[in-house]
């Protein structure tokens, strides 16, 4: 594998909430903030969902499009964007594809027990395509304002 910084963004097309789907590669030249999550509705992918969405003014303010992803369907998104009043838009990837292709479909441990689950994580792209920046194990507290300025300073 080549360096993390220089490493292409694996292409994928995805259902969006509002009933479309996105392709990355069609996004170019606009940089992407992809931020992958466990679940709907928790706690910490709600906090990290609601902070993402407070600062899409200022993501969009850069030119940067920014897309919550997780294995719940497009009508868990559809509850979950109501009920919190999100407004990021979120990618349903049940078949957890673009989650392997990235790497954080993971083992994970919670109260002695094992399982698969997807490893908060955060992968900034940029304009050509290639991952400019990767956060693993994300602590939600400042994340999405340390994402925003690493967009800004692409």
């Amino acid at each position: 594998m080549t360096q993390p910084d220089a490493e292409m963004a694996p292409d994928f097309t995805l259902p969006v909430t509002g009933g479309d789907e996105v392709t990355l590669s069609a996004l170019r030249p606009a940089p992407v903030v992809l931020f992958f999550y466990p679940r709907d509705d928790t706690s910490g992918c709600t906090v990290e969902n609601q902070d993402f969405s407070a600062l899409l003014a200022e993501f969009e303010a850069a030119g940067v499009k920014v897309f919550g992803i997780s294995k719940d369907s497009l009508a868990s998104h559809d509850k979950f964007m109501a009920k919190k009043a999100l407004t990021v838009p979120l990618l349903s990837d049940e078949a957890s594809q673009v989650c392997e292709d990235y790497g954080v479909w993971t083992e994970k441990k919670m109260y002695g027990k094992t399982f698969m689950g997807i490893e908060r994580s955060t992968f900034l792209v940029d304009g050509e395509g290639r991952i400019a920046k990767a956060w693993r194990k994300v602590k939600v507290p400042g994340h999405a304002a340390e994402v925003l300025d690493a967009a800004r300073a692409l």
